[in-house]
C-alpha cells in the first residue's frame, strides 16, 4: 500500500465550492429538470458486439503488480476471463468534485463515457434519487446475489440494492493511543473526559461524522430524526466552546496520532491497519454504543453504452478468491465474508492473518455493533449542513 490511503483522499465536504453549489442544486433546490424518468435511463446497449467498458475508481483502491504498479492483476484476470477490455482510470478523488464532471451529461441524458463508477453511498442517495443511475440485473450477477454481506444488503438510499454493489466497506470509529493516554477507550463519550481536553480530533465531513456522534447519544442511526440530529450538534458546539475539540480534520489526522499531538480521534477502520504496523500502540475500537458501517459502491450510470459487461466485472469481483486478492491490497471491510476462508486457508503468514483482523473480517460480536445510517435527505441537506459547518468553521 501507498503511504496515503484512499479513504484518506475522500473528503466530500457539502455545500462548499462549484461543486457543491451543483451539488444542491441537481439534489432538488430548484431544478425539477435534473431528474431522469426510468424510460430515459437506459442507451441501447453495445456490450455484445463491443467487449469493452470503462472504470472510473478513486486513487489506491485496486490491487497493484509489485513489480510493475501500472498493472493490476484482478483486472488482467478478468479481462483473460471474458474477453472484455477495461479502461481504467483513478479519476475520483472527492464525492463533490466527481458529482460536479460528470452532473451535466447525466441531466442532459447523455453518456458520461464511463460505464461503472465508485461513490460513496451517501452519494450515491443523490444518484437514486436523481434517477441517473441502471438498476442492475441480478440475473447476471449470480456472486453478488450469494456472496454479498448481508449487514450491506439493505441500505436506506437503495432498498434491495437494486442500482448499487459495494465496492468496499468500512467502519467510522474511534482510533487511539492507548499507551500516552494510559486508558481504555469503550465509549463515545469516552472522548469528552478531562483528560482528552485539547487532544480529540473529529472529521470535518458532515456524512463522515454525523452517525457515530448521534450513536454515541444511544441513537438508532437507521431511523434518526431531526431532533437527534441538532442534539448531537449542541453537544459538539458545547465541546468546540470549551476547546474540548482541538480541530476537525481531513486526513491530517492520521499525522496527528502518529506525532502524538492528539491522543483520540474519529477515524476510519482502514487508515488505522496502516497507522498500527508504524505503531502498535494506535488502538481501533467500536464503540458500544456502536459505529457506522459504511461503503463505497459500484453504480453503472444513465446511458452508459456498456451495461451488460460493467454488470459481469461486478460480479467478477464478488467471487470469493478475487475478493480475497483485493482485500489483501486494500485493508478494508471486504463485503464478501467468503473470502475469509480463502485467505485463512492461505501458506503465506500475513494473508492468514489478514483472515483474523476484525477490521476486514468483522466478527459476530463486533457485527452486532454496527449499523448503516439512514442518510440525510436533499430537504435536509442545506439546513444541516448550514448548521454542521458553522460549527466546524467551514
Amino acid at each position: 500500500m501507498a503511504e496515503l490511503s484512499r479513504r484518506s483522499l475522500l473528503r466530500g465536504t457539502v455545500g462548499t465550492g462549484a461543486a457543491g453549489a451543483l451539488a444542491a442544486l441537481a439534489a432538488g433546490c430548484g431544478v425539477p429538470a435534473a431528474y431522469v424518468a426510468p424510460a430515459d435511463r437506459a442507451a441501447p446497449d453495445r456490450s455484445a458486439r463491443d467487449r469493452r467498458l470503462t472504470f472510473a475508481n478513486w486513487p489506491l483502491y485496486i490491487d497493484v503488480d509489485e513489480r510493475d504498479q501500472q498493472r493490476r492483476p484482478t483486472l488482467e484476470a478478468f479481462e483473460r476471463h471474458t474477453g472484455i477490455s477495461v479502461t481504467y482510470t483513478e479519476e475520483i478523488n472527492d464525492n463533490d468534485e466527481f458529482f460536479g464532471k460528470i452532473s451535466p451529461a447525466l441531466m442532459n441524458r447523455r453518456p458520461t463515457g464511463r460505464d461503472l463508477i465508485v461513490i460513496s453511498d451517501w452519494m450515491c442517495g443523490r444518484f437514486v434519487r436523481l434517477g441517473w443511475v441502471q438498476e442492475m440485473d441480478r440475473a447476471r450477477q449470480p456472486h453478488v446475489a450469494q456472496h454479498l454481506d448481508p449487514l450491506l444488503r439493505t441500505p436506506h438510499f437503495d432498498p434491495g440494492r437494486k442500482h448499487s454493489v459495494p465496492w468496499q466497506s468500512g467502519i467510522t470509529g474511534i482510533a487511539y493511543n492507548r499507551r500516552k493516554l494510559g486508558r481504555e477507550i469503550q465509549h463515545t463519550a469516552d472522548l469528552w473526559k478531562d483528560d482528552l481536553r485539547g487532544r480529540v480530533t473529529l472529521l470535518s465531513g458532515l456524512d463522515e461524522s454525523f452517525a457515530m456522534l448521534m450513536q454515541g447519544d444511544g441513537v438508532d442511526i437507521t431511523r434518526w430524526t431531526e431532533t437527534d440530529f441538532y442534539r448531537m450538534t449542541e453537544r459538539i458546539r458545547r465541546l468546540v466552546d470549551r476547546k474540548h475539540i482541538r480541530r476537525f480534520t481531513g486526513n491530517d489526522y492520521i499525522k496527528d496520532l502518529a506525532s502524538g499531538d492528539v491522543l483520540a480521534a474519529q477515524a476510519y477502520s482502514g487508515d488505522v491497519i496502516q497507522l498500527k504496523e508504524d505503531n502498535p500502540d494506535i488502538e481501533f475500537v467500536v464503540p458500544q454504543e456502536g459505529a457506522e458501517l459504511w461503503a463505497e459502491s459500484l453504480m453503472i450510470p444513465g446511458r452508459a453504452e456498456h451495461k451488460h459487461n460493467a454488470e459481469e466485472l461486478i460480479d467478477f469481483y464478488y467471487r470469493p478468491e478475487i475478493a480475497a486478492e483485493l482485500a489483501v491490497w486494500v485493508n478494508y471491510v471486504c463485503p464478501v465474508p467468503a473470502a475469509r476462508d480463502i485467505l485463512a486457508s492461505a501458506k503465506d503468514e500475513d494473508r492468514a492473518a489478514l483472515a483474523e483482523d476484525p477490521l476486514v473480517f468483522p466478527d459476530g460480536a463486533l457485527r452486532e455493533r454496527l449499523a448503516i445510517a439512514r442518510d440525510i435527505t436533499s430537504k435536509e441537506r442545506p439546513a444541516f449542513a448550514k448548521e454542521w459547518n458553522g460549527i466546524v468553521g467551514l
